[in-house]
């Protein structure tokens, strides 16, 4: 099978690799932390496109959020370009993973430790929120717009499709349509400036639909 670049682009290296896990659901984490030896053997990759589009919108030495950073090959990228990175997680193994990269600064968190006011030029969601339920997202998306200072920049990768479920290996997810993430990007006070869908292979052996978005608050 052929995929498609943006099949290479989970978080925000050119590899084919998984979700970052950053939720509280304890079953999807198990997994993900059982699995961590495997993600850093296909994270080895240049930056994605997304990636760099995203570092090169923000302000030289802006403050940005990696927000679900998995081991932090994206949290380092944004580092090595003179970023001041906060990256977090809810897998304690992947913290400990991101903090050994320079300039990084990780921690374990949830979702709803983020800051209550204007603190970060951009914040970097690449398939984490997807790990969210769906009465707990719309708020998420709110945090991000109140942690973001004004303009800042919102990054969001989700899957597509309905409903809530588990896959083959236990992981939680909620999906989306495009037109429900931009009502609820759109109500929280962000603009969407970009946004591509694809089709990616999953960890689980599952080619599902994804979509990249791109807003500013």
């Amino acid at each position: 099978m052929t995929l498609d670049e943006s099949a290479y682009e989970r978080n925000g290296y050119l590899a084919p690799i998984e979700e970052s896990y950053f939720m509280t659901d304890t079953q999807t984490l198990a997994v993900y932390d059982a699995k961590i030896e495997d993600y850093l053997r296909l994270t080895q990759a240049p930056p994605s496109k997304s990636l760099l589009a995203f570092i090169h919108a923000i302000p030289a030495g802006g403050r940005v959020l990696d927000l679900g950073c998995g081991p932090g090959l994206a949290a380092a990228a944004m580092a090595r370009q003179g970023l001041q990175v906060d990256a977090t997680d809810g897998s304690a193994k992947m913290v400990a993973a991101a903090a050994k990269h320079p300039g990084v600064s990780a921690q374990l968190a949830t979702f709803d430790t983020l800051p209550t006011g204007a603190t970060y030029h951009g914040v970097y969601a690449n398939f984490s929120l997807l790990h969210a339920s769906r009465a707990d997202f719309a708020r998420h998306i709110q945090a991000c717009h109140t942690a973001l200072h004004p303009e800042g920049i919102l990054y969001l990768g989700m899957k597509l499709g309905t409903g809530e479920k588990r896959d083959s290996l236990g992981r939680f997810y909620t999906y989306y349509s495009a037109e429900e993430l931009a009502d609820v990007l759109t109500q929280a006070g962000f603009t969407i400036s970009y946004q591509r869908e694809g089709k990616e292979l999953g960890l689980a052996g599952d080619v599902e639909p994804f979509i990249m978005v791109t807003a500013h608050a």
